[in-house]
């Protein structure tokens, strides 16, 4: 019963990460010890596993072989984690932006140090894959967007990208889109389809599904194979991703261009981090550094509680 509230709660955790424009659920599920085990669960459920299960066992042997209460418990919790971060999350973001982006950027410090410790050795390859991991995030956190497309096989392999990078620590699906030009037309398309059930905005959403759906199956596999047999390596390139997605959560920003979002309101687009001194605005500096410490004191506790906790 303990493995299951605690499960239900790092869902929880997953799901509140995700509201947060650069953060993924990705590294929360692996500072809390579930990462491999979510990936290989993905791997099962959108592969062929499944149905060899059913076959041997019926519907036992498929809800084992799709790991059922660990990927229900874990949406579950997901979903209220969602559900809460739309009413507090976004709260914050709109009332004390750079107390949470700097509470998030402690969060992501630490995590980087948790996940760079699961190195067993260090190595050239392993520096090289940490060095690469970082400027390719960070270059993801600056780079320009483009200009995106309507064709179908781009909406597809849109989907397939950005929940790719979902699973990955350190890089947001969201800002995937925003970067691919995507995410001015999917959001609203998707508002479209669910508000009218208009036939065209129907489709874009279903192959933008599927490009998902590829995505996942695709991505679980190569993620589960690196793991097994590259695991160090694997997670340096991952620690690489956390170190460069930092320049996104910096909490002095200041905005260069702006974007209308799917409700018509202004929202920040293009921004530069900035020294506190060059901060449009109170730079708060105290209490920044302060919320830092929170989210990477927080970080060692679920370090902590993860470790004394029984294997699923």
């Amino acid at each position: 019963m303990m493995n299951r509230i605690s499960l239900l709660l790092k869902g929880m955790a997953m799901g509140i990460a995700e509201v947060i424009p650069g953060v993924s659920g990705g590294t929360i599920a692996f500072i809390s010890g579930i990462y491999e085990e979510l990936i290989d669960t993905i791997k099962a459920v959108l592969g062929p596993a499944i149905f060899k299960g059913f076959k041997t066992g019926g519907i036992k042997g498929f809800w084992e072989a799709a790991n059922g209460n660990f990927i229900i418990t874990l949406l579950s919790g997901m979903v209220l984690g969602v559900v809460g971060g739309v009413f507090t999350i976004v709260h914050l973001l709109e009332t004390y932006p750079q107390l949470l982006w700097s509470f998030f950027f402690g969060l992501i410090v630490a995590s980087a140090i948790y996940m760079g410790r699961q190195v067993v050795s260090w190595g050239p390859v392993e520096i090289i894959s940490v060095l690469f991991g970082t400027v390719l995030a960070y270059y993801i956190t600056v780079a320009s967007p483009s200009q995106g497309s309507e064709s179908l096989v781009f909406v597809f392999f849109s989907g397939a990208i950005a929940i790719s990078a979902l699973i990955l620590p350190g890089i947001s699906g969201s800002f995937i889109l925003l970067l691919l030009g995507m995410y001015t037309f999917i959001l609203p398309t998707v508002k479209e389809a669910l508000k009218t059930l208009d036939p065209s905005a129907l489709v874009i959403v279903g192959v933008f599904g599927f490009g998902c759906l590829f995505g996942l199956a695709t991505f679980s596999r190569v993620l589960s194979w690196t793991f097994k047999h590259y695991r160090n390596i694997t997670i340096a390139l991952l620690t690489g991703f956390l170190i460069g997605s930092l320049n996104k959560l910096w909490p002095w920003r200041n905005v260069l261009e702006y974007r209308t979002n799917s409700k018509g309101e202004t929202v920040p687009f293009l921004e530069k981090s900035v020294l506190p001194a060059q901060f449009d605005g109170d730079p708060q500096i105290f209490l920044v550094i302060v919320m830092m410490v929170v989210g990477f004191v927080v970080i060692l506790g679920l370090e902590r509680f993860s470790t004394q906790q029984p294997e699923q």
